[in-house]
């Protein structure tokens, strides 16, 4: 079988380029608040290529960041600001905070319509009714739009979900049962998940175990996205699936680097839009 790649880069870009188009008719852009609290390295990178990502499209950034001593109400305060500057069309607060801070309780202080990581328990909401309100979190949306992508007909399919955090199993499941799939979701506590994998038409793994996914796991013809950030025995950047050992048997896989990563921020950026047109309207 020759099995396709699943290019997340190139796909974003053709997504941004949709954005940068939509928003430069607009007479006045859209304005992103990111809020970055500490010192945390792969934070700090993080918001600069999310700042950076949005200037390209014409969405203007404003960073508001913290030292790791600021109090939680300091923060709230922020967030109440934020809430109430008509100006400000989506808020973000970067994770993880550090762990003195609530970060629940400052994620529930974000206006839902600003919401555009999509944490707010309203959107949650909105997402497991299928409301069309929902502002969506940008990885398991961009997952979506690459499954779309491989124009395989999602239902009746079965999915696997592996990992059942609220930044991507979760909202996952969510979107493939609203897409009218059979969905399992595997974590830490799962049994036999060889054995569950090897009868899933599509896996989305986002558990960060280094090239666990082997061909052997695979039913023949599965789409496998690799949401997973890991470094080998070698030190180099990989995902959960043994990239390498699943051609020939998957029909479709995303790379790491150049998969999911770039549809994360196409994704926040494409909420921030719709957050704009939503509140303008």
């Amino acid at each position: 079988m020759h099995t396709k790649i699943i290019n997340g880069k190139d796909i974003a870009l053709r997504i941004r380029q949709g954005l940068k188009e939509e928003i430069n008719k607009l007479k006045v852009k859209p304005i992103l608040a990111v809020i970055l609290i500490g010192h945390d390295g792969p934070s700090e990178i993080y918001v600069r290529n999310k700042q950076r990502a949005a200037q390209e499209v014409g969405i203007e950034s404003k960073l508001y960041t913290f030292d790791e001593d600021v109090t939680q109400q300091e923060v709230e305060n922020l967030i109440t600001s934020l809430n109430q500057d008509s100006s400000v069309n989506g808020i973000l607060l970067q994770l993880p905070v550090p762990a003195k801070l609530n970060a629940q309780v400052l994620l529930e202080k974000i206006d839902s319509k600003k919401d555009v990581d999509g944490f707010h328990p309203l959107n949650i909401g909105y997402l497991q009714n299928g409301d069309k309100k929902a502002v969506i979190a940008a990885t398991p949306k961009g997952v979506l739009r690459l499954l779309k992508e491989t124009g395989v007909a999602l239902k009746g399919l079965n999915a696997l979900v592996i990992g059942r955090s609220i930044i991507v199993g979760k909202p996952m499941a969510m979107l493939l049962l609203n897409e009218d799939c059979t969905v399992t979701i595997a974590h830490s506590a799962t049994k036999n998940l060889q054995n569950l994998s090897k009868n899933a038409d599509i896996i989305v793994s986002a558990c960060g175990c280094a090239k666990m996914i082997k061909k052997e796991w695979l039913k023949d013809g599965a789409i496998i996205i690799d949401v997973g950030i890991c470094r080998d025995e070698s030190g180099k950047l990989c995902g959960d699936v043994d990239f390498e050992d699943v051609l020939g048997t998957a029909s479709h896989v995303t790379p790491v680097p150049n998969g999911v990563g770039p549809m994360t921020i196409a994704m926040l950026l494409e909420n921030t839009l719709e957050a704009y047109l939503k509140q303008r309207s």
